[in-house]
């Protein structure tokens, strides 16, 4: 099971998710809600699919009131069916009203982008490639966002700029202007980066990906190229580097372009395109 983010960085997240959300209060809750009143809550999910954030929910309202009891019933990772219930919930009415909207918004984003996740990799079984995600995420929230993949079952492409080169397009036509050719881009990228990383290229033909493997790149992705030049492409590229298959790629034809024989389908849609699961967080009728 891929884990959060550390505590400190969680806790950054969450206080300024509840910073944005709270900078004038909850006036509606001090206007009606006594203090000493406790009440019980389940989260529910109304539709089917993966869950993730669980436990960032429960530090949303443990950060508001650490005498909040937060009892999952499920755990990231787990298929859940609409109205089975996720965790309960129980303490400070207060506490429980103020912190509903930003709990359930970490978990209906973080349970939709493994849900989408799921259903890709379960798209490509056997085939033997990999479902990746891309730097397309949320801003300020892409350790929650990478997680979320992986809790699907995908893996994480870069974090950040510095997890590895990847040549694309705006880099390529620059150098080209100065008179580089992709060989030449390539072995400046080997020569000047650090030996620790990677090298990877975006291309866009089959002669391109054949000059690049040449070249000693590591990775070579294949840029909305056709499957037929992706098959070809691949076979160039087998036992010489990895394949990366990117652009375009829907569940229509996700397995089509897997089955080229490409080593990793990136897919950019499962963090900036996702369709949040709705959850909700129910508070029961026994409130004291």
């Amino acid at each position: 099971m891929p884990r959060l983010p550390e505590r400190i960085v969680l806790d950054q997240i969450i206080g300024r998710a509840l910073e944005e959300d709270l900078a004038s209060g909850d006036v509606t809750t001090a206007a009606l809600i006594p203090p000493h009143l406790a009440a019980r809550a389940r989260i529910v999910p109304k539709q089917s699919g993966i869950l993730a954030g669980v436990q960032v929910a429960a530090r949303v309202f443990q950060q508001l009131d650490p005498l909040i009891d937060f009892q999952p019933m499920l755990l990231d990772g787990d298929r859940v069916e609409g109205g089975e219930s996720v965790a309960l919930v129980s303490g400070s009415l207060a506490t429980i009203l103020t912190g509903e909207r930003t709990a359930l918004n970490f978990m209906q984003r973080m349970s939709g982008i493994a849900t989408m996740t799921d259903s890709y990799v379960r798209a490509v079984a056997g085939t033997g490639a990999a479902i990746a995600d891309t730097r397309k995420t949320a801003p300020g929230l892409r350790a929650l966002d990478k997680y979320s993949v992986a809790v699907g079952g995908g893996r994480n492409h870069r974090f950040n700029l510095g997890d590895g080169v990847l040549i694309k397009d705006n880099h390529i036509a620059a150098l080209q202007d100065e008179g580089f050719t992709l060989s030449q881009i390539i072995k400046r990228a080997k020569a000047s980066a650090p030996h620790t990383v990677k090298i990877e290229i975006e291309v866009e033909s089959v002669d391109a990906a054949e000059a690049a493997i040449a070249a000693g790149a590591d990775i070579v992705m294949l840029d909305n190229m056709s499957a037929q030049d992706m098959r070809v492409a691949a076979k160039l590229a087998k036992g010489r580097c990895l394949t990366e298959a990117s652009g375009g790629v829907t569940l229509d034809n996700v397995r089509e372009i897997a089955e080229t024989g490409v080593d990793i389908v990136s897919i950019g849609a499962l963090t900036h395109s996702v369709q949040a699961l709705d959850i909700s967080l129910d508070i029961s009728d026994e409130v004291n």
